[in-house]
């Protein structure tokens, strides 16, 4: 398990002059579903991410995206390639990319996706991390803490936000994919409650206790089935709340963030075809 705690607070990878720019997508690329967003349209496409033509097998074996990492890079460029072909059309002057990545994505990870995105053409290319991406897409809040939960299908991160900013995160490459169909989800729930504890238990300043008390944001495919967010809530002993459309609120979160970003007078023109 991954962690950071009471370390520098994360913000923007980098910076970026997106002035000018009229158009943009935002992408939530994960290891089982890629889900794109373009302004004006919403969500564009949400699908599984392409295998690489790996002969091998298992729950997401031959991927370019694993456990919130990229470890086939030139597959990964060919499915962002058509999915930027079908969302921006071939000029892509003057666009605006904006990246979710897992909050503890290595730099790694962070620097090989934004070499594949910039290698599109002359776009702006923006990383978000994935818990200010849901907190985004959850609306507006009344301030204090929030603990952000996303349960995803190769990993699984809790994040502690104060004020907007990383304060602490876990991460465990456990996911929806790593479950049996046929027993109860108790790995992924013992992952989440160890990470929630771990927090508390380094907390000096009472920010765990009251983000749970006004009870963690569920994101990510797990925080659709009720058989996992049902447990998470009887261990607890407190409420949850489930992000809207939980799947997607990431990269409706990041196209939040991306249509704050783009002149008020643009609109998204989406060439004939599919993104994937």
């Amino acid at each position: 398990m991954r962690s950071l705690h009471h370390g520098p607070q994360f913000g923007p990878s980098a910076r970026w002059d997106h002035r000018g720019a009229t158009r943009g997508l935002a992408l939530d690329l994960g290891s089982s579903r890629t889900r794109v967003w373009v302004p004006g349209h919403g969500v564009l496409a949400d699908t599984d991410t392409d295998l690489c033509g790996d002969a091998g097998t298992g729950p997401g074996h031959g991927r370019p995206v694993r456990r919130g990492r990229i470890v086939d890079p030139e597959s990964c460029g060919r499915m962002l390639g058509r999915i930027a072909d079908t969302a921006l059309g071939t000029d892509r002057t003057g666009t605006v990319i904006v990246l979710s990545h897992p909050v503890l994505a290595g730099p790694r990870h962070r620097a090989a996706a934004h070499d594949l995105l910039a290698a599109l053409g002359p776009t702006t290319v923006i990383a978000l991390d994935s818990a200010r991406a849901a907190a985004a897409s959850a609306g507006p809040r009344d301030g204090g803490p929030l603990l952000v939960v996303d349960i995803g299908a190769g990993l699984t991160e809790a994040t502690l936000l104060v004020d907007d900013q990383v304060r602490d995160a876990r991460q465990a490459e456990t996911g929806l994919d790593d479950l049996d169909p046929d027993r109860a989800p108790t790995a992924v729930v013992r992952t989440v409650l160890d990470m929630i504890l771990g927090m508390w238990q380094q907390d000096r300043h009472g920010a765990v206790l009251g983000a749970l008390r006004k009870g963690p944001l569920l994101t990510g495919g797990g925080a659709a089935r009720p058989d996992i967010t049902d447990r998470i809530t009887a261990s607890l002993g407190a409420p949850v709340r489930l992000a809207d459309d939980p799947a997607t609120a990431v990269v409706r979160g990041a196209g939040m963030v991306l249509s704050s970003l783009l002149r008020p007078a643009a609109t998204a023109t989406v060439p004939t075809g599919r993104a994937g």
